[in-house]
């Protein structure tokens, strides 16, 4: 399994977003229809939602890819 480290600078980041700055999806839309199509989880359970809020702490899961999400300088969280 892959293992990604996201540094989160900020409150939140909308889901679609996360996989495009990780380079899972090649953009905002992109990461829009892989959440659409399901296998998309977001702390062990699947998220339809593609805009939702991912924040520190929180562990996103595609395929065989993890994404931790941390807190990175000037983390508001």
């Amino acid at each position: 399994m892959q293992h990604i480290e996201f540094l989160l600078n900020r409150e939140f980041v909308q889901l679609n977003q996360l996989l495009k700055l990780t380079g899972l999806a090649d953009s905002g839309g992109a990461g829009k229809a892989l959440v659409a199509g399901g296998g998309v989880l977001v702390d062990g359970s699947e998220e339809l939602r593609k805009t939702c809020k991912i924040r520190i702490g929180q562990v996103v899961r595609l395929g065989d890819v993890e994404i931790r999400v941390l807190a990175g300088e000037d983390a508001t969280a």
